[in-house]
């Protein structure tokens, strides 16, 4: 999805040559595009991947959320790892490391090894993303680096539409491993540019300096102890199970520990005492809020159009279409408009209409069509434009100069996991409301009742004169019944969904009021 990055402009710097810097731009994108692609590529195929692989929904959300928390471990590394290797190094070693994750990912012949070569995706990508925009700052002069950075920024910013749809074609018409494999042309043709074009790296960029390697083990084991508990808690009854208790401790203890350790480290790995500036801490919060409301919808809209329209893939992909494409088009003027806006204004305009598109999309039912879907999904794309170039600039903008390196850092992180939160939340709410739906329609449909059993004798006279025996008949009946009540519990279950991540964009919106202005001269550019 695209989001606002802030970017201070750094100083003047040396220049590709000229017949290289379109090279390198052209190099970087496509690295940068691989990545934005394979964030939303797999929603529309999840369906597909759950049948083929014999999962759950809960567990096949896995192959979303794995990917989003290896990116989020990364994140606070990348800048390390660029300066200890090589900015060219890192950045060929990451575009070869997701060429081989991406082959993994389609030759995966079960869950568990799908999850971990998308792990190993998520960690590769993180570092094309961090480095691909630094790199093209370097390589063009200053006066031709908004038309660097606009080339960039649009090609980026059409993964998200270039993704469900290319997926859902590729699912329908070939077969969904196809989607990780359309990745090595490309790859491999970004390596061969990135090989020829990028300039050497300077020798000091390959200075050995520490790094603190506990604190990041911290990291890992509280995020994926954490996220494991998500996904796993309902289907173990939550506490009642020692494994999820275990997880649980496992997640807070490693989290404290992080944190204490971060606060007393003199190079933390994260900054944690940024967050002692008020818009910040408030505007990280609705940051994770409104990845959980904007991520989490992204992923319940295809699995509603997949599991009760019964779309195919690529029809789940073109209904996401127009709403992404009106995303990327709008996104210039939306970073145009918030210099001349308040961006807190800005921000509870989108947010408003953010929270207004997932109650539109509350009372679809089996009769609901593309057309009926459209407008909810177009509202949703503009308020997301409106809403993400202002919440970075309201969030980052005040914070002094000194301390907007580790702001952007810590602000990222929070953003990239309210999405994998948001999926895990939401998708464990899906199967919880599924399941108390099912049992309300069902006591209601009691044995005496004389509406279900008129309807149970119609549908076994239909049988029956189809031929089928008085027992069998009636056992076809009540199937027919209780599919009817598994779908109506389901169609309930997404109205739920809607419902409460539209609440809670409105309930955290008074955050609001403790961001600031941005500073004079601080520019956000749009990134991904």
């Amino acid at each position: 999805m695209a989001q606002a990055q802030l970017a201070v402009p750094p100083p003047a710097l040396a220049a590709a040559p000229q017949t290289n810097k379109w090279i390198v731009a052209i190099a970087v994108a496509i690295g940068a595009l691989l990545e934005v692609i394979d964030t939303s590529i797999v929603n529309v195929a999840l369906n597909d991947m759950q049948t083929s692989l014999g999962a759950t929904m809960s567990q096949a959300s896995w192959i979303v959320s794995s990917y989003a928390v290896a990116n989020v471990i990364i994140l606070p590394l990348a800048a390390w790892l660029g300066h200890r290797f090589g900015k060219k190094r890192y950045f060929i070693f990451s575009l070869v490391g997701f060429t081989v994750a991406s082959a993994l990912c389609g030759l995966a012949t079960n869950l568990p090894m799908l999850v971990l070569a998308r792990v190993l995706q998520g960690l590769t990508g993180g570092g094309l993303m961090a480095k691909a925009q630094s790199i093209l700052f370097e390589s063009f002069p200053k006066e031709e680096q908004p038309t660097a950075q606009s080339f960039f920024g649009a090609i980026v910013i059409a993964g998200p539409a270039i993704g469900p749809t290319l997926g859902g074609y590729i699912v329908t018409n070939v077969d969904w491993r196809w989607i990780f494999f359309i990745n090595l042309p490309l790859g491999v043709l970004a390596v061969l540019l990135c090989l020829s074009a990028l300039p050497p790296d300077e020798p000091h960029t390959a200075a050995q300096k520490g790094i603190d390697w506990a604190a990041i083990a911290m990291l890992a084991i509280g995020l994926g102890c954490m996220q494991t508990f998500l996904e796993e808690g309902n289907s173990h009854d939550w506490f009642d199970d020692s494994m999820i208790v275990v997880l649980f401790v496992l997640s807070v203890v490693s989290i404290v520990l992080f944190v204490r350790r971060e606060l007393r480290a003199d190079d933390p790995v994260v900054d944690l005492r940024v967050l002692g500036h008020r818009s910040l801490w408030a505007g990280s919060i609705l940051s994770v809020v409104m990845g959980m409301a904007l991520y989490g919808g992204l992923f319940a809209v295809p699995i509603f159009a997949q599991s009760v329209l019964r779309y195919t893939s690529q029809e789940t992909g073109l209904m996401m279409l127009p709403g992404a494409l009106l995303t990327a088009v709008l996104m210039p003027f939306a970073g145009k408009l918030s210099r001349r806006m308040d961006p807190r204004l800005m921000l509870v305009l989108g947010a408003l209409m953010l929270a207004g598109s997932l109650v539109m999309l509350v009372p679809m039912n089996p009769m609901t069509s593309g057309d009926d879907l459209f407008w909810p999904l177009i509202i949703r794309s503009v308020g997301t434009t409106v809403m993400f170039i202002p919440l970075s600039m309201a969030s980052l903008g005040p914070i002094p100069r000194k301390d907007i390196a580790a702001a952007t850092g810590f602000y990222n992180l929070t953003r990239q996991l309210g999405g994998s939160v948001g999926v895990a939340l939401l998708s464990t709410l899906l199967v919880q409301r599924q399941a108390f739906h099912t049992a309300v329609v069902a006591e209601k449909l009691v044995a005496n009742d004389p509406v279900t059993l008129e309807r149970v004798h119609m549908l076994t006279g239909a049988m029956m004169a189809k031929g089928a025996s008085a027992v069998e008949a009636k056992q076809r009946a009540l199937s027919l019944i209780h599919g009817t009540v598994s779908q109506q519990a389901s169609i309930m279950s997404f109205a739920d969904t809607f419902w409460m991540a539209g609440v809670i964009i409105v309930l955290f919106l008074p955050l609001v009021l403790l961001l600031g202005k941005p500073q004079e001269g601080v520019k956000v550019e749009a990134g991904h």
